[in-house]
């Protein structure tokens, strides 16, 4: 083993641009798929290990008290199939004012709970002490963190009770309710539903949870389940964002571990070529069979390790930026995002040296077959008879003869050129699919800006910031933005957190009022809220709740409820909020007034004049110039150019290696044919058209690859939908262009030794004869 130690080391720095070429494909490779894999893994463990640590429940059902009694609640928690309940706990409804405990206001979900503990939703409490007595109660927060104990003490006033006093602050990642008091103190607030909490046998689809609790309510008197929320859908909450980016991150992964095995068996297979002579020295040294292969394995291991180790560290310092990005605005709690399994590294790090060996190991038994003098013996040329009916008939055509021996050289060495040729498919196809995603998503960034003015961004005072509110009114100032010049619309929003009834969780609502220019271009079915009693939400709202556009919910704040309809599914929105018409907010709340507003300019407008002139009207209002970027847009954009640089080097690194070779087999054939007149330049053309026709044929089949790939990765994001008019981005100069892709890769890789062939001597070339 030390001879074989010795002769790989020697090979390794005898062979640097080889050596190079396999640790930098590995390095790309190991960091393109650990930034996959951790993206895969942080989707799902962290919510699952916080979840079943708090033993939250798999379903939260709310009941009608009317119809089922206490005793009836309880027996549920005793039928087959329940592993763990808890409850019957009473629920009730109460308003919240605008600016309590810095909430835009609405409705409060409260259950009366003896404890924070139990053996279902094991409650963290992050402040204070949990509500034991009448007139205590425990918010919850649902942020990462605390508020401190500075909130400690706040009232909530109660119609028809004496005041709440906050007595603590906790988080449930179950969201099972917004606050807890104690049973006695729900019993004076007269519930009308009651909450069970559930952890089932049978929970990891849809259907189990279906079924377990048909199963558990079966002797209920129908009507009884009011609703039902599962622990899918707060995983489905949780990940929404992480989903998004999974799709293309998952398929550059495998883009890279493909172009990663096709490069490096193309380079070992080369070098065996290359190194018959150095195979049979070694044998007639006294290497045997075996040793030689180990010394061809070793050769390769050493920069697929250097290569495998370099590609996860860089890898690990990418993928916790990533994944903040990936998880930023989740509303599930205190679980921790950002925490990758060792699971991940560990098989970045062992398992691409070991697809580099497995890869070698093919060309590597040729060299275990070689005769030793066959091997000695052999020359630098591949041998006759390979591809010669091919270059007779290119021969006898009209090209010019350099081009017609470089459209020859391809079919000399099949396997190679097959292996070369998958490269570069494969680099057409990353580029292809990153052009459509980019494309894609700058007309996604571009959907909500309805023009090319700038938008400017007016929040007004009140109650939600604790700033007074504007002295005008909110008509008045509404008026004053509209009449400033350079304005062409104004937009009115309104927010409140309403209720949806049959659900627990309150959920945001935006209400605006007056011209939107961009609002059909933010949907991607249906039409946009026009009138009173339509919303629209974005694919993760809809989702998460089972909805689509056509369904009826009802809203509810302030004691008022509304019936609205679905009309439209927006691009995107946010899973925990949703938009309506001002009408329908008047409806629920008939003297609200407009939060904030939003100016669109005219093209050209003097941005700092007004903004300038807008804080003139009042000093309550607070006037910013809202960015134009779209954080979504400039991450994806972002990977896949990086991603596609990557593979791309990757390909024509594939490229260079296999027409270097080809080079060094034919010194002695350049050496003749420069002998007899051929000049540089037509050298250089002879090489370049003989990987040329390779990049072309690359280009037809890598296109309709990535045109496909592109299609799968825009049509399964979970948080976006994009319509057809951001999917259909292809023309015909795009597609001709793609088409040369494949072209200007090979030629690019095949550039710099075809320039050193053009610059060899034919006493250099023929003296290794």
């Amino acid at each position: 083993m030390s001879a074989v130690w010795r002769a790989s080391r020697a090979a390794v720095r005898r062979r640097r641009l080889q050596t190079f070429v396999i640790g930098l494909v590995v390095l790309c490779s190991t960091t393109t798929v650990l930034l996959a894999l951790g993206l895969l893994d942080a989707a799902t463990s962290p919510f699952d290990k916080a979840y079943a640590a708090q033993r939250g429940p798999h379903t939260v059902a709310t009941f009608d008290t009317a119809k089922a009694s206490p005793e009836q609640l309880a027996r549920t928690a005793r039928q087959l199939g329940v592993e763990a309940a808890a409850g019957p706990f009473g629920q009730s409804v109460l308003d919240v004012p605008p600016g309590w405990l810095w909430t835009p206001g609405g409705s409060l979900t409260v259950v009366g709970r003896a404890d924070p503990g139990g053996p279902v939703d094991r409650i963290e409490l992050l402040e204070g002490h949990w509500a034991t007595a009448p007139g205590e109660i425990v918010v919850g927060w649902p942020s990462e963190g605390s508020p401190g104990p500075q909130l400690l003490g706040t009232t909530l006033e109660v119609p028809g009770s004496a005041p709440l006093t906050v007595v603590g602050f906790a988080a449930a990642m179950s969201k099972s309710a917004g606050a807890w008091v104690s049973p006695e103190q729900m019993a004076t607030m007269r519930p009308s539903a009651a909450q069970m909490l559930y952890r089932f046998t049978h929970s990891s689809t849809d259907t189990q949870l279906a079924s377990a609790l048909a199963g558990a309510t079966a002797g209920l008197p129908e009507g009884a389940l009011i609703s039902a929320q599962t622990h899918l859908a707060l995983r489905q909450a949780f990940s929404a964002l992480a989903d998004a980016y999974l799709p293309f991150m998952t398929l550059f992964g495998v883009l890279g571990l493909l172009v990663s095995a096709l490069i490096v068996g193309n380079v070992v297979s080369g070098a065996v070529v290359s190194g018959y002579r150095h195979i049979g020295v070694l044998k007639a040294l006294g290497f045997t069979p075996n040793q030689v292969v180990a010394v061809y394995l070793t050769m390769t291991a050493v920069p697929a390790v250097g290569g495998a180790a370099l590609g996860t560290l860089l890898g690990s310092a990418l993928v916790e930026p990533v994944l903040k990005v990936a998880f930023s605005g989740i509303e599930t709690g205190r679980a921790a995002v950002g925490d990758v399994g060792m699971w991940v590294p560990a098989v970045c790090l062992l398992g691409m040296p070991a697809l580099v060996l497995l890869t070698t190991l093919i060309p590597a038994v040729r060299a275990h077959r070689l005769p030793a003098a066959r091997a000695i013996s052999a020359g630098g040329a591949p041998r006759t008879g390979r591809g010669l009916r091919v270059q007779r008939v290119l021969g006898g055509s009209r090209l010019p003869r350099a081009v017609s021996m470089g459209l020859g050289q391809p079919f000399a060495r099949p396997g190679r050129t097959l292996l070369t040729m998958a490269a570069i498919v494969l680099g057409v196809t990353t580029v292809t699919l990153a052009t459509g995603l980019t494309s894609t998503m700058l007309a996604f960034g571009e959907a909500g800006r309805g023009g090319d003015g700038a938008r400017i961004h007016v929040e007004a005072g009140g109650p939600p910031n604790g700033r007074p509110a504007p002295v005008l009114g909110d008509g008045p100032t509404e008026e004053r933005l509209r009449s400033l010049p350079g304005a062409t619309g104004v937009r009115a929003r309104g927010l409140a957190q309403v209720n949806l009834i049959g659900q627990s969780r309150p959920v945001f609502a935006n209400f605006y009022r007056g011209e939107d220019a961009a609002a059909a271009g933010r949907i991607a079915r249906g039409r946009e809220a026009r009138a009173a009693g339509e919303i629209t939400a974005g694919p993760a709202f809809l989702n998460q709740r089972g909805l689509k556009v056509g369904d009826r919910i009802t809203l509810a704040l302030n004691g008022r409820q509304v019936a609205t309809t679905v009309v439209g599914e927006l691009v995107e929105g946010d899973a925990q909020a949703l938009d309506a018409t001002w009408q329908t907010f008047l409806q629920l709340s008939p003297e609200a007034g407009a939060a904030e507003y939003e100016v669109r300019l005219a093209a050209g407008a003097d941005v700092r004049a007004y903004v300038e002139a807008a804080e003139a009207i009042d000093p309550n209002l607070r006037v910013a110039v809202l960015d134009g970027r779209n954080a979504g847009t400039i991450t994806v954009v972002a990977f896949s150019s990086v991603f596609t640089v990557l593979l791309s080097i990757v390909a024509a690194l594939g490229v260079f290696n296999t027409v270097l070779l080809g080079v060094r087999e034919r010194r002695r054939d350049l050496g003749m044919l420069k002998s007899i007149g051929m000049t540089p330049r037509q050298v250089v053309a002879m090489t370049l058209t003989s990987v040329a026709g390779v990049g072309a044929v690359g280009g037809l089949l890598g296109v309709p690859l990535g045109l496909i790939a592109h299609r799968l990765v825009v049509d399964n994001v979970g948080v976006v939908t994009f319509p057809e008019s951001m999917k259909a981005v292809w023309d015909a100069p795009l597609v001709t262009g793609l088409l040369l892709a494949g072209v200007v890769i090979a030629v690019l890789g095949a550039l710099v030794p075809a320039r050193s062939a053009a610059r060899m001597t034919i006493a250099s070339a023929l003296h290794t004869e």
